[in-house]
């Protein structure tokens, strides 16, 4: 029976203001803490954006070992690990963000990236996240953000 089952984001829109890559790495990190310095500059929204597949999505508090939960939950924790994530590293240090948005998307992380970064003022990442080619010193999402984003992007060391 079509459309019983709840779709999860695969595609985010964003209409202004900063937008930030978020893959929980130390990395991330530092690109979140600049986003949202650069969100109150231009006194703009702050959208962080995870990507995520079921093999880097978050585990619902009530998942059971071996048990592998619906797309829907590995969504809605992981929306809610990135939004505490972010409001405890803008709101920790006092950064008075106003308007901070939260979005998961299913997808690979350079293409939801680049694809939200077409309603962006400015893409921001960075330089390397949880890949493991740590010899790097651009990772493979950034690169591909640099190449191919819709607005200006800056890749925080």
């Amino acid at each position: 029976m079509p459309g019983w089952q709840q779709q999860v984001v695969r595609h985010v829109v964003v209409d202004g203001g900063v937008l930030v890559g978020d893959d929980g790495s130390e990395g991330a990190r530092a690109a979140l803490r600049y986003a949202a310095e650069e969100a109150v500059r231009r006194r703009a929204p702050l959208h962080v954006l995870r990507a995520w597949s079921l093999a880097t999505g978050e585990d619902p508090p009530d998942a059971e070992r071996g048990y592998v939960p619906p797309l829907e939950d590995v969504e809605a924790a992981t929306r809610e690990v990135v939004r505490r994530r972010a409001a405890g590293l803008v709101e920790g240090p006092g950064l008075p963000v106003d308007d901070l948005r939260v979005h998961v998307a299913h997808a690979a992380p350079a293409r939801a990236l680049v694809e939200a970064s077409s309603g962006a003022d400015v893409l921001v990442v960075g330089t390397r996240g949880r890949g493991g080619f740590a010899r790097l010193l651009l990772g493979s999402t950034a690169d591909q953000c640099v190449r191919h984003a819709a607005c200006p992007v800056v890749v925080v060391r």
